[in-house]
């Protein structure tokens, strides 16, 4: 059997020799007759990646893609480098994955995950109508209900307290809150 390059066109099955080592262009190298092990080819990195990604798409963590792109990283320098060492491979996508993680996590999206919502000082200022009517502090029923435009909090509507009488249907501002209740005053 006559030598080809690793590029050539290679039907299945078929193998051919480089240098003194038995190689199979889809399978990888064989090492020695009764072996099972085999090197792992850049097109192996490519699905692997792949289907890291795709693995992304149902776990939604953002921090799976990292080594999905690491593992394309590696197949494409495998095209460059066809004989690079197992343990060399291994290395490039733990250091690409991590570097890349940390470069995303650390550096591209420091303040990306940092909402106000859920937090008190999100709601001080908002401006709301009164779907109840509110009445001054220590009158029987005297709180009211507020309802926002867009959800302040989580909840577009909220109960609240006011140190005057306030009709229903009038704006108001928020001025406090207190726990799950909201100090409101005229707008």
């Amino acid at each position: 059997m006559a030598i080809k390059s690793r590029l050539a066109l290679w039907l299945p099955g078929e193998r051919a020799t480089m240098g003194s080592q038995r190689c199979h262009p889809i399978a990888g190298s064989f090492h020695g007759k009764e072996s099972t092990r085999m090197d792992l080819v850049w097109w192996h990195w490519v699905v692997i990646g792949l289907g890291l990604g795709l693995l992304e798409l149902f776990v939604a963590s953002f921090f799976v893609i990292w080594f999905g792109l690491g593992a394309l990283l590696v197949g494409v320098v495998m095209l460059v480098i066809p004989a690079m060492a197992f343990s060399a491979q291994i290395l490039l996508w733990t250091a690409a994955s991590v570097a890349m993680t940390v470069l995303w996590f650390k550096v591209l999206r420091k303040d990306a995950g940092k909402t106000r919502s859920g937090q008190a000082d999100e709601a001080l200022g908002e401006v709301g109508v009164l779907v109840r009517a509110v009445e001054p502090l220590g009158i029987e029923s005297a709180r009211g209900e507020v309802r926002f435009q867009k959800p302040v909090m989580g909840s577009d509507v909220w109960p609240c307290l006011a140190d005057e009488a306030i009709a229903a249907g009038e704006r108001v501002r928020v001025l406090a809150v207190d726990g799950q209740i909201l100090k409101v005053g005229k707008y």
